[in-house]
């Protein structure tokens, strides 16, 4: 089994996603179930990018991530993102983002997924969602995190290529049991955070920030549920006296 992720902006504008285009994305999710999904949500909501995510077996992978797309299609305030998805790397533009790791078969899937939205294409955005990567690498009760952002054109299954110009990078990575899901997120949140200019924000937060930052929300999807971290993490971090 796996997570994955599609993150896309397709918002009619460049700082919000409208509570229609949320709520008509949310209410075509029972499709992806139809597909064969175990669990789908529209996990992050970050300035005018969204990102939904399915629980889903390897061998339907493709029909999700494909319905997934279409769900994005179908809802679409502005194409955005989508137009650049192509069947070849050579004629692929700034499309979708894209994420997906492994759940152990005999685990419950629980996973952590971060969606990241930059206003201007900040390059340093990839250095942001690599360093929550490598935090959460080798950390204990982790099962697996997704790949590297790397610049060069991507495949995603049962989809597309999509560029290197792709600047809304997603983030996932899967854990082993209930309790570590803090810890491991936490570690991700704060090496994210220790890049320059990147702000954590709540789902379905505007993308009010000074233009050259770059803003993330991150969630726990869990049991079919989604748990907004930033309100904990908030909680958490506040310093006492």
């Amino acid at each position: 089994m796996k997570i994955t992720a599609i993150g896309a902006d397709i918002s009619r504008n460049d700082v919000s996603c409208s509570n229609t285009l949320v709520e008509n994305i949310e209410s075509d999710l029972y499709k992806l179930k139809a597909l064969g999904a175990r669990d789908a949500a529209l996990t992050n909501v970050t300035g005018d990018d969204v990102v939904v995510s399915a629980f889903v077996e390897d061998d339907l992978l493709e029909s999700v991530n494909e319905g997934i797309v279409n769900i994005l299609k179908d809802n679409a305030e502005n194409l955005g993102d989508l137009s650049g998805i192509s069947q070849s790397p050579d004629t692929a533009g700034e499309g979708i983002s894209y994420a997906e790791a492994s759940i152990r078969q005999d685990r419950y899937p629980d996973a952590i997924v971060l969606g990241f939205d930059t206003y201007g294409g900040e390059s340093f955005v990839g250095n942001a969602a690599n360093s929550a990567i490598e935090a959460a690498k080798g950390m204990k009760n982790m099962t697996d995190v997704s790949d590297l952002i790397e610049p060069k054109s991507k495949k995603i299954p049962g989809v597309g290529y999509v560029s290197p110009e792709t600047d809304d990078p997603v983030v996932v990575a899967t854990v082993e049991n209930i309790e570590s899901v803090g810890v491991i997120a936490g570690a991700m949140i704060g090496a994210a955070l220790g890049n320059k200019n990147v702000y954590l924000v709540k789902r379905g937060t505007n993308c009010n920030v000074l233009p050259g930052s770059v803003i993330f929300s991150a969630t726990a999807f869990m049991n079919g549920n989604v748990i907004d971290l930033a309100v904990p993490f908030e909680n958490k971090t506040r310093i006492l006296r």
